[in-house]
């Protein structure tokens, strides 16, 4: 598995150590362990998993500002644990509702000896940061409406959205509420997998 990953990360421009290897596989190796009693994934695979989770989170490194982040709605801790792995002196919040994901991470978090990752269990609109994050990170929200009216007293002053997304909808632009616009689409070339990637980048307007 160290081999077929380390042939994807080949593909792109990514630099990652022998030990970031290690824990990205070693993540998926306890995702699947996991999945079997928890369903915490529909991807049932492994080697899907490097491409769909691992891959589609860590191209999105490159384009990570700032110091603190947090992950909202991170399920199994995804994008977030897979970035944190590759960005060692940035801090990471992975917010989840439920307790079972919550737990997981915190299994991960321990047994990969991963230090720069703060779980936390609770809903978006409860969860009130005593300082506030450089950019919200989200893979699984609905809408970019929905995400950034949810997650709108994360961010600080200069912070931004960001949100992966498929395709890159208009529509979903053109409602977003007036305060907020869309300062940049990336579209991000994830090795092996179908379908487009986007990262879109919102900011509070001025």
């Amino acid at each position: 598995m160290k081999q077929r990953l380390a042939q994807l990360i080949a593909q792109t421009d990514l630099t990652v150590t022998e030990q970031q290897i290690d824990q990205l596989v070693g993540y998926v190796a306890m995702l699947d362990k996991w999945n079997k009693a928890y369903n915490l994934t529909s991807v049932r695979d492994p080697y899907e998993m490097l491409v769909k989770h691992i891959m589609d989170s860590i191209v999105v490194s490159p384009h990570l500002q700032g110091e603190r982040f947090i992950d909202v709605g991170t399920g199994p801790g995804l994008p977030g644990i897979p970035l944190a792995i590759m960005n060692p002196d940035k801090d990471f919040t992975l917010l989840d509702s439920l307790g079972k994901r919550i737990r997981f991470i915190r299994q991960v978090l321990h047994e990969l000896k991963i230090t720069n990752v703060t779980p936390v269990q609770s809903r978006v609109e409860a969860f009130q940061p005593e300082v506030g994050f450089d950019a919200v990170l989200s893979r699984a929200f609905a809408s970019l409406n929905d995400m950034v009216s949810w997650c709108q007293h994360l961010p600080t002053e200069q912070g931004c959205f960001m949100a992966l997304k498929g395709q890159f909808n208009q529509q979903e632009v053109a409602e977003l509420p007036t305060w907020c616009s869309v300062t940049e689409v990336k579209s991000l070339q994830v090795p092996e997998l179908e379908g487009e990637r986007h990262l879109v980048i919102l900011a509070a307007k001025g």
